[in-house]
């Protein structure tokens, strides 16, 4: 058997790691831009030239056999100094540059960013950005985001963290919805009311208040709340109360517009809602030596479009 060079194998190695971190054939294709059956390829190619088995496939993922996990193990550290080192030499060219990949939650992704998402690709037309719409978290490294935006109280530690701005929850109905059930005055008005929800994982679900202003500022209130409707989406929730089903709980960011527009008003805004959503939108991403230009024009634009947040009174 004719043994192949090593140097000849340095793309199937690279291609080893991304498949380890992408956990099928189908999703490292689509991460490398190339097709599966080359991605087959390359890996059987590589298992003959290492003479053992480095992936066990199985009908729904691979797994990594001992010998393809050390491998993977001793490689990433090089292959990341080697996309860092590069990435460096290219931001010499000193305009950013390249593809960014980007994770933000739905709701916010759709009111918020992608609207104003052409004018950021106008002013830097070499960079291609790919976004990742999803509420759920994802792992930034393993899955090869260059940045996430997160609506949170705090960011995790282990990351670098760029705060865009703040926000808050507010608590929305629509005129006629107030008009047929009355207008609460304090938060124990809403157990009277049909009060549209982001599903927790506690059996009751409640809603958090604390006063504003007035002499009982900073006090804090506990309600048990029931309605209709639960829903895991902001924009969900908005728009059943735009359609007169209750009072819903949303961030400021996905009653904006509703509220600037007068489809809804402003429930009990002496009373600020507490422990619903985050309080601040951050950028983050995992700590590393250099941060490619790309990265840092997105973020710096970021921080000046969301920079005066989302205030919306009726």
């Amino acid at each position: 058997m004719k043994i192949q060079k090593i140097e000849s194998l340095w793309t199937h190695l690279h291609w080893l790691t991304v498949l380890a971190q992408q956990g099928s054939y189908t999703a490292a294709a689509q991460r490398l831009g190339v097709s599966k059956a080359a991605m087959s390829q390359r890996i059987a190619e590589l298992e003959r030239a290492a003479g053992v088995p480095l992936v066990q496939r199985t009908t729904r993922s691979v797994r990594l056999t001992e010998a393809g996990q050390r491998l993977v193990d001793d490689m990433r550290d090089p292959f990341e100094r080697i996309a860092h080192s590069f990435a460096g030499v290219r931001d010499l060219a000193g305009m950013p540059t390249g593809l960014l990949r980007v994770t933000a939650p739905v709701a916010f992704a759709r009111q918020q960013l992608v609207p104003r998402l052409a004018e950021f690709l106008r002013a830097h037309p070499e960079v291609r950005l790919e976004l990742d719409l999803s509420d759920r978290l994802r792992s930034l490294a393993m899955e090869g985001f260059d940045l996430a935006i997160r609506h949170t109280a705090a960011p995790p530690d282990t990351h670098v963290a760029w705060t865009l701005c703040a926000t808050r929850s507010v608590l929305v109905a629509s005129r006629a919805y107030l008009r047929r059930r009355g207008t609460p005055a304090t938060p124990h008005d809403l157990a009277l009311h049909d009060c549209l929800h982001y599903p927790r994982v506690q059996d009751t679900p409640t809603w958090h208040f604390e006063t504003v202003d007035g002499p009982d500022a900073q006090q804090r209130i506990t309600v048990p709340v029931s309605g209709p409707l639960a829903a895991n989406n902001s924009e969900a929730l908005r728009d059943a109360a735009i359609a007169g089903l209750g009072i819903a709980l949303t961030p400021d960011f996905s009653a904006q517009a509703a509220l600037q527009s007068g489809k809804l008003v402003e429930v009990l805004p002496r009373w600020r809602p507490v422990g619903a959503f985050g309080e601040q939108l951050f950028a983050i991403r995992p700590y590393a030596t250099h941060v490619p230009r790309a990265v840092e024009a997105f973020v710096a634009w970021l921080r000046g479009a969301l920079a005066p947040g989302f205030a919306a009174r009726s």
